[in-house]
């Protein structure tokens, strides 16, 4: 029987497992040191809040593995003998596999920032960093400040966490503006007043330089790059982004770049060997996508599509239209389709922005100047219709059609408030004043 070996029980390597189950009677062994069953990633932050329990977020019972006949293997793989097609593990074991599949995801970054690996330095990405946090600031008692390093979406997930729990938080943020490398800047500017209502101190355009210990090597303070100013704190969250959680791989013949090199079915370099999710870069570009992708909902899709041709029918994974969602403390997001800042826009892109007077929602439309061509739409604290817009997308609508056929996409529930009418008012009145 043919065994299919997967590192990693994330989102894409449990998707890549299930599915090629369904499709065949391989033998499947998952690898994993972080937990023993899968769970849902993104619900880690509910868990430390007080919404849910760990074992809520796991999406299967435990009975589940046994009966798909799917094996869990705990242990960190240390290093891949390709030609005999072995896996060394650091306790000494080993492991055969027909075909191995490379899903072992992402890990925070880390500048070389003096003081990164001290007691009470976290990033917000696997169970142990929940289970740190926990340890580290259980409530405002036992943490009375904490420091994060870096704007991105953990960064804020991690700052309404802390703040769930009334512990004070400095949030550093190396850009001027919020996450303004991804969102326009009304957007941008947006989120920094509302992060800033949240009695959160917001310092943009400021730097880490080091991170002190006291004398039991916990962590005592930060200081700042550019003013010298020391910062007391027990925690310090690491969320400056993430990358490819590849290091067992140096020195292996498997291609790597930023991540696992792999063509459009999938495919490393060496035969039998695939990778898929965070850790997977793209040799060549799909569309405007980034060659790595740490998100969710691709993970799943390649996972979907390599169980394909694991189980013999050898196809090309093709994501389709971008899209992705994110919290920003209460306000949502949705992006549909391609909207760049302006430090990335495009020279064809033209933005409608839109926001409304309490500061909390606001949409960014774009569209191509030319052509009038829809080409994607952020929208934040209205619920938009991911189905909608990508078919929208895929029909290649105008703009004005999006603007005026707004309503059919809203997906707020019953009894919201809807601001289409107000939102189309506001288009026309530019359209006639440029």
């Amino acid at each position: 029987m043919e065994h299919i070996v997967i590192i990693g029980n994330g989102i894409s390597g449990v998707t890549a497992a299930r599915h090629i189950r369904k499709l065949s009677d391989k033998t499947i062994t998952i690898v994993s040191a972080e937990t023993d069953y899968f769970f849902s990633r993104t619900a880690l932050m509910y868990v430390y809040m007080g919404h849910m329990k760990f074992e809520h977020t796991q999406p299967y019972e435990n009975w589940f593995w046994e009966k798909n006949r799917i094996d869990l293997k705990k242990g960190y793989v240390k290093t891949i003998e390709t030609k005999s097609k072995t896996l060394h593990f650091a306790d000494g074991d080993t492991l055969q596999y027909d075909k191995l599949i490379i899903a072992t995801g992402s890990k925070p970054n880390k500048f070389g920032w003096p003081g990164q690996d001290l007691d009470g330095v976290m990033g917000m990405y696997h169970k142990q960093d929940l289970d740190n946090l926990e340890k580290h600031a259980p409530s405002n008692d036992v943490c009375k400040h904490a420091v994060i390093v870096g704007g991105g979406l953990i960064g804020i997930e991690l700052a309404e966490m802390l703040n769930s729990r009334s512990i004070p938080v400095t949030f550093l943020v190396r850009e001027d503006s919020f996450w303004n490398g991804v969102l326009p800047s009304g957007e941008s500017e947006m989120i920094n007043r509302h992060i800033k209502k949240h009695h959160i101190d917001l310092r943009l355009s400021t730097n880490l330089r080091e991170i002190k210990a006291d004398e039991n090597g916990k962590v005592k303070s930060v200081i700042i790059e550019e003013t010298g100013e020391e910062i007391p704190c027990n925690v310090v969250g690491l969320t400056a982004g993430v990358s490819p959680n590849i290091d067992f791989l140096k020195g292996s013949d498997i291609e790597v770049g930023r991540g696992v090199k792999v063509n459009r079915f999938l495919e490393t370099n060496i035969k039998d060997v695939y990778a898929i999710g965070d850790c997977a870069e793209q040799r060549e570009a799909i569309g405007n996508r980034r060659p790595i992708e740490a998100v969710w909902y691709t993970g799943r899709m390649m996972g979907e599509t390599l169980a394909q041709t694991i189980c013999g029918n050898r196809i090309e994974y093709k994501p389709g239209h971008w899209f992705n969602s994110a919290k920003f403390m209460d306000i949502e997001y949705q992006t549909y389709g391609w909207v760049f800042s302006e430090r990335n826009k495009q020279d064809y892109e033209q933005h409608f922005h839109w926001k409304h007077k309490d500061d909390t929602k606001c949409i960014t439309v774009a569209y191509h100047k030319d052509t009038n061509k829809f080409l994607g739409i952020n929208t934040f604290g209205i619920r938009m219709r991911h189905e909608v817009f990508d078919r929208w997308l895929t029909e290649e609508r105008d703009v004005d059609y999006v603007m005026k056929n707004l309503q059919e996409a809203n997906f707020d529930p019953e009894f919201y408030s809807h601001y289409e009418a107000e939102i189309l008012s506001a288009y026309n009145n530019t359209l006639q004043t440029t």
